[in-house]
């Protein structure tokens, strides 16, 4: 296989060696499936307090668990999903779509660490109660992830990805509150 990018003009490809579609989301996948049987692991063997009267939903290692079975569940996705594309790459003609340029994956991850920034560093503890700085950052980052998806399709944000956006968000806020508050006994800003 060659390291040249089959989509430039001139068969010269300037860029970084190209990549078949799916085999790094295959590679990423399963590297954060095995991540999270590493926390699920950890966490099992983790002080369980009972001895102490703690109840079982305040046990130390409730949250890592749950947290190693939600990276389990992402990253098998994440893998099932490359696999899917990496077939389909490797079909013939019917494959379907390009791959996922190299650089729109870069300006992806850029966008999400800056969203992430903004909101602990700005959002977080600032005036705005949790829940709704939360949903802030939920909505935004629902319309900006989704953005490069649209203007492919050549579609605008309309009132219904809207009120998706805003309905998870405000959704998502409400829930983390409720967890964290009710059953960790945390108060959030």
């Amino acid at each position: 296989m060659s390291d040249r990018d089959p989509r430039a003009a001139d068969g010269v490809g300037a860029g970084p060696p190209y990549e078949p579609a799916g085999r790094a989301d295959i590679r990423q996948g399963l590297g954060w499936f095995a991540l999270g049987v590493v926390v699920l692991v950890l966490s099992l063997k983790m002080a369980r307090l009972a001895d102490q009267g703690v109840p079982p939903y305040a046990a130390p290692g409730l949250l890592p668990g749950l947290l190693g079975i939600a990276m389990m569940a992402f990253g098998g996705q994440v893998a099932l999903r490359g696999r899917r594309a990496y077939r389909r790459h490797h079909g013939g003609p019917a494959a379907g779509g390009e791959p996922q340029a190299p650089q729109l994956a870069v300006r992806r991850l850029l966008a999400v660490m800056a969203l992430c920034v903004v909101y602990a560093v700005v959002l977080i503890g600032h005036g705005l109660p949790f829940w709704l700085a939360s949903a802030l950052f939920v909505s935004t980052s629902i319309l900006l992830l989704q953005a490069p998806q649209r203007r492919a399709a050549g579609r605008r944000i309309d009132a219904k990805a809207l009120a998706f956006a805003v309905g998870m968000g405000v959704a998502a806020g409400l829930i983390a509150t409720l967890v964290f508050q009710t059953f960790f006994l945390v108060r959030l800003p």
